[in-house]
């Protein structure tokens, strides 16, 4: 029997035009594994499943509280998470973790108390200006909030 999840790596690695790819209205692939800075990014098809929910459950829903939010970093591979000083556990590596910023940064109070305030929260870490949002499709959302966690 095939393993689909390989299958699925081939296909997505095959594709050209990733920028296209929406994972929801207002969010699109290339946003979250950042192709052109880093072309090897590639996530299988769960892992954009996974990616889609997060901007399904979480960001949509903030971007309408907020207005644009900035995706900083979305999916990384291993090489990619190792150079940007990842932890071996991040759920960066399987889609279900974002850096994000709201474009307008007087609103970036507003959506820290938007997604701690979310029942699809799984971990949300801040820093100054930017936060760390992630998600848990198939377990019960942790609900983990450190307030100025990245200083």
């Amino acid at each position: 029997m095939k393993n689909p999840t390989n299958n699925s790596t081939a296909a997505l690695s095959q594709t050209s035009k990733l920028d296209g790819v929406r994972l929801s209205p207002h969010f699109r692939l290339n946003e979250f594994i950042k192709a052109d800075k880093y072309p090897d990014n590639k996530p299988t098809l769960q892992d954009v499943v996974n990616m889609a929910y997060g901007c399904q459950m979480l960001l949509e829903p903030a971007r309408i509280e907020v207005g644009p939010i900035i995706v900083n970093s979305g999916f990384r591979n291993s090489r990619v998470n190792r150079l940007v000083g990842g932890v071996s556990s991040s759920q960066h590596l399987c889609g279900q973790a974002a850096d994000i910023r709201p474009k307008d940064p007087s609103q970036f109070q507003r959506l820290v108390s938007f997604l701690k305030a979310s029942p699809h929260t799984d971990q949300l870490l801040t820093g100054s200006a930017w936060l760390h949002i992630s998600w848990s499709p198939f377990a019960q959302p942790r609900h983990f909030v450190r307030l100025g966690y990245y200083r």
